[in-house]
């Protein structure tokens, strides 16, 4: 049967929906954790550091078991994650009718979302989700639930201890102050532990003439400069779309693999069974999986190709990986072995790397975090040196130790980030699998908490006094002899 065409409903009335369907399910639940304090000061259950999708949806399901989580993000309000700052495609790569971060609330969806402003035929003719719309969503989504967000607050240190607490320095416009927590979740993006993976062909080229994806250039001043773009990635697609559609007088893709891989490998992993069993793969299946990924690469989405090649101004050169950039008065020359490319600006779509040293904040953290190449050696046709370094977690996201000497609070601490993705699956910072990572780590959370405050619940099970019965809802039977002689006479 064809649908309606009524109108949209309204935000205001999928709000009230959301509200009706979240007291039928009757949460969120209550608060039930103690007020914990160490030092004098008061002690936060759960603190997650960043507020982009991941975590929110970790905050999220935490609140909806009656655990209260704030989170802290560097970014000002409604920027926070990739979508409104350095992300530069045209629409999602995931399609339509993925949930998200949802957490199995159809009211919370993106689609209930868009459906209550646009209606269901808007709906229907939507090809995949425009990426400012997706940043509108998460500004609505941390709204609706009202979720305790502080902006601008930039993590300085973190520091796990013995007494199971971790202390967080934040700076907060120009002033810092430390935080404590009982458990932390690190939704920290793409750039966890590390940073932009810059080749060394930069090292002495001067800033002015390149920039990374991650810090990407003002694309209007690149208007009628010629641009290279060092890179066969998604990312670089975008980059290389964007500086044509700001008016780039010229464009050269340079890629150093023969092709384009073909295909997207991480889409045939995306099923329930992947999300929900990945974690329980023994470790040599998780390691040659990741490693068939890796090798292969990823295909960059055909829709972002093409949104490349319809200008005739772009060149895509393939075996052509940059060997030298060599600064000149008023540009530079760009070294690859089928020639030199004089252009204006480079623009480095080169991805991220793990480097456990580059982030100062988590100095106190790194040295007892168990990784990878402390746990697996893989094959010598696997031999993956980036993948050693990966953190080596437990099934709920915790960090394990690398040594008897670690502090306690080093299993309260959570990779929900994507270094996770090697011992957890390809489930953070990804549309498909977010609420299922979000519901395993805060069921984990809330386990932990009651078992830490187990004394606290014995006590109030032992001193609970809501009287179930007064004493007067029945009367004592007469013994049964006695009732028996009556009877008889």
């Amino acid at each position: 049967m064809p649908h309606s065409s009524a109108p949209p409903s309204g935000l205001p009335a999928l709000e009230a929906r959301l509200q009706q369907d979240l007291e039928w399910l009757a949460l969120p639940a209550g608060r039930w954790t103690p007020r914990v304090q160490r030092d004098g000061q008061p002690v936060q259950d759960v603190v997650v550091i960043g507020a982009g999708m991941a975590g929110l949806a970790a905050a999220a399901a935490l609140q909806l078991q009656g655990v209260h989580a704030v989170l802290y993000d560097r970014a000002a309000r409604d920027y926070e994650g990739p979508w409104a700052t350095i992300a530069r495609m045209e629409t999602l790569r995931s399609p339509k009718h993925l949930t998200g971060p949802a957490l199995g609330l159809p009211s919370l969806t993106f689609r209930a979302w868009y459906e209550a402003q646009f209606g269901r035929e808007a709906w229907d003719a939507l090809d995949k989700i425009p990426r400012l719309q997706w940043m509108d969503y998460l500004r609505w989504y941390r709204r609706v639930l009202t979720l305790d967000v502080r902006n601008e607050h930039e993590l300085i240190s973190l520091v796990p201890r013995d007494d199971g607490v971790t202390a967080l320095t934040l700076s907060h416009r120009g002033e810092r102050h430390t935080v404590m927590a009982r458990h932390v979740v690190l939704a920290l993006g793409m750039d966890a532990f590390g940073g932009p993976s810059l080749p060394d062909v930069v090292r002495d080229v001067p800033q002015r003439y390149w920039s990374h994806t991650s810090a990407p250039p003002d694309y209007a001043a690149l208007k009628g400069k010629r641009v290279a773009v060092v890179g066969g990635s998604a990312s670089a697609m975008d980059a290389a779309a964007t500086s044509l559609e700001a008016g780039a007088s010229e464009v050269e893709i340079l890629i150093r693999r023969p092709d384009f891989p073909r295909f997207n490998r991480t889409k045939g992993v995306s099923n329930p069974g992947f999300r929900q069993g990945y974690a329980a793969l023994p470790d040599a299946w998780k390691w040659q999986l990741e490693h068939a990924l890796l090798t292969e690469q990823i295909a960059p989405p055909h829709g972002s190709t093409l949104r490349v090649s319809r200008h005739d101004n772009v060149w895509f050169n393939f075996s052509s990986p940059v060997t030298r950039i060599r600064p000149r008065q008023h540009d530079v020359l760009v070294h690859t072995p089928k020639g030199d490319i004089a252009v204006d600006h480079v623009i480095l779509a080169t991805g991220y790397r793990l480097d456990w040293a580059a982030q100062p904040a988590f100095s106190a953290l790194v040295p007892h975090i168990k990784r990878w190449g402390d746990a697996f050696q893989p094959t010598p046709d696997q031999q993956h040196e980036q993948l050693t370094e990966y953190p080596y977690l437990n099934d709920d996201f915790s960090f394990q130790p690398r040594s008897a000497q670690a502090p306690a609070a080093i299993s309260n601490v959570y990779c929900f980030c994507h270094p996770a993705h090697l011992s957890n699956g390809h489930v953070i910072g990804l549309i498909p699998g977010i609420s299922q990572a979000a519901r395993t780590v805060a069921e984990a959370i809330v386990g932990k908490l009651y078992v830490e405050d187990r004394d606290h619940h014995y006590q109030g099970i032992v001193a609970y006094d809501d009287r179930e019965l007064r004493g007067d809802e029945w009367a004592p039977a007469e013994p049964y002899h006695q009732r028996q002689a009556s009877t008889v006479s």
